[in-house]
């Protein structure tokens, strides 16, 4: 792995964590799936004029299609619809956690439906990592701070981020990745605008915080972030790409802490170190195998 595999993997991560903390600000002020479809609506025909610009077309290989739906569907619609309706009612760096255990769902599924060998480094660190998520669902949960519908929302969206996860490489082969992007971020949109049209009424309070957290969220996680994750999983290939994600427990949950000065107990401390430790180890030995 170079130097510049590195640095997109580590402004991925931060990127990616990041998000929870913006998306927080904006469902306080704005119904949740209608901000995510507007986001999405921007970012999308951003990537499709960039791309168009640079010479990509609409052409896909049956593939592409196939995985470039899916994805739209899973990670943008269902993923991060989920997680915005939650973020109402559950905090920032708990939603990130979640989130993060994506890694560790996507080795099960392969491992339980697809046959996938795990070492067992690898199983060590898949159980020690839904050890570390348990964790901390107990400690909040017994400290009565969660709410519970929007705990399972999150857990649901993390298994959708997984399915798409596992589509990521259909998606990124064979060129027009940026329009790629753009097709699926659109996708995610129409989807969203649906649900919200018949979930959501048009009531926003306007103010700078809103407005300045939704651009951040439309241009930096919402498509820097996914250009960026897209590039180097052609770079490095998904398994190297996906061993990022052992930062992103540690890094929504710091970032929360300094955006939104959400509290950490110390069993959430514990929890984190023990997910990023077996998202590792399972990222490790993968590729170790390989």
């Amino acid at each position: 792995m170079d130097f510049r595999a590195i640095g997109m993997g580590l402004a991925f991560a931060f990127m990616w964590s990041s998000a929870f903390s913006s998306a927080r600000i904006i469902v306080s002020d704005a119904p949740p799936l209608t901000a995510l479809a507007i986001r999405f609506l921007v970012s999308g025909l951003l990537a499709v004029a960039l791309a168009g610009a640079l010479g990509q077309t609409w052409r896909m290989t049956r593939p592409q299609l196939r995985a470039t739906v899916i994805f739209g569907i899973c990670q943008n619609a269902l993923y991060l619809g989920l997680n915005f309706v939650a973020m109402q009612t559950i905090q920032a760096g708990l939603a990130a956690i979640i989130a993060s255990s994506m890694p560790l769902l996507v080795a099960a599924l392969g491992w339980i439906f697809l046959r996938d060998r795990i070492p067992p480094l690898g199983l060590a660190g898949l159980f020690a990592g839904f050890a570390g998520v348990g964790i901390i669902m107990t400690s909040r949960i017994g400290g009565g701070g969660v709410d519970p519908y929007g705990l399972i929302l999150c857990v649901i969206g993390a298994f959708a981020l997984a399915v798409a996860t596992l589509t990521v490489r259909g998606a990124s082969s064979g060129g027009n990745i940026l329009m790629i992007v753009g097709l699926q971020m659109l996708v995610g949109s129409a989807v969203l605008a649906l649900a919200a049209a018949v979930l959501e009424s048009w009531k926003i309070d306007w103010s700078w915080r809103l407005i300045a957290a939704f651009a951040y969220t439309t241009l930096v996680p919402g498509l820097a972030a996914t250009i960026t994750w897209f590039f180097l999983v052609g770079r490095i290939g998904a398994v190297r790409a996906s061993t990022f994600h052992f930062l992103n427990p540690f890094l929504g949950v710091a970032i929360a802490a300094v955006v939104l000065d959400e509290t950490l107990a110390p069993m959430d401390v514990v929890g984190v170190a023990i997910i990023m430790a077996g998202i590792f180890a399972v990222q490790w030995s993968r590729q170790t195998r390989r």
